[in-house]
């Protein structure tokens, strides 16, 4: 079994005239240190499938494993220990806490985890060394540019050691010269650390870092790796 275990996980929303089926049936295995990319038009579930591993939303059927925990059944509290312990989150609109420094939004998840003071303000002035943001540790985000307020959010999204991190469009609000060397820290990760990540996305460059592609389409899933050359699976936004 994978790090990462989804067997005929099915979701939908109520829209409008009938239900809407996100995700139907959907069976996937991910390996501890994959570098997964979620492809797909808008709409087409990537987002979902994210929030569906991390346990932020619960599937209509069907059973989704996180390391060897199934995630069935469990109460929101329990949820949260197990993201807290096993899983960091990136987001596209970075969901930085606005009255907190970068350091202080880098410790918060250890504070969540119940870590002392000086041993979480050492770990986020490592973690923020180690994305390139030394000299920001007592910024606030409204101090910092959306590269560096992005690499805040990776920091603070290792702060716990996950084995597993999701990163939803984490280049969507960068240019082109700061969403390469965000991926590069991430290919950085993946490779020496054997951090598991699934990115979803519509760039064509996250996409060159990953080692294996999921297509969404219409609710259903497909390992693209071998099929065709990259950009036929890319949609042109």
């Amino acid at each position: 079994m994978g790090v990462i275990s989804l067997r005929a996980v099915s979701k939908s929303y109520p829209s409008a005239d009938a239900r809407l089926e996100v995700l139907r049936g959907v069976d996937l295995e991910i390996d501890a240190g994959e570098f997964v990319a979620a492809i797909g038009p808008s709409g087409s579930g990537k987002s979902t499938l994210l929030n569906l591993i991390g346990g932020l939303d619960h599937p209509d059927s069907g059973t989704i494993r996180i390391d060897g925990l199934d995630l069935g059944g469990r109460d929101d509290r329990t949820l949260a220990a197990i993201r807290n312990k096993k899983l960091g989150f990136v987001f596209q609109s970075f969901h930085l806490i606005p009255v907190l420094t970068a350091a202080e939004n880098v410790a918060w998840p250890l504070v969540l985890k119940g870590m002392e003071r000086r041993s979480r303000a050492a770990r986020a002035t490592e973690l923020l060394e180690r994305v390139g943001l030394a000299g920001h540790l007592h910024r606030t985000p409204g101090r910092l540019s959306g590269g560096q307020r992005q690499r805040v959010a990776i920091a603070r999204a290792l702060a716990c050691r996950p084995k597993i991190i999701l990163a939803d469009e984490p280049t969507g609000n960068l240019d082109a010269v700061t969403a390469a060397g965000i991926m590069e820290l991430f290919a950085s990760l993946n490779r020496e650390e054997g951090v598991t990540f699934v990115v979803s996305t519509h760039d064509p460059m996250v996409v060159s870092h990953a080692g294996r592609r999921l297509q969404l389409t219409e609710g259903t899933l497909r390992d693209t790796s071998r099929e065709r050359p990259l950009h036929e699976d890319l949609p042109h936004v």
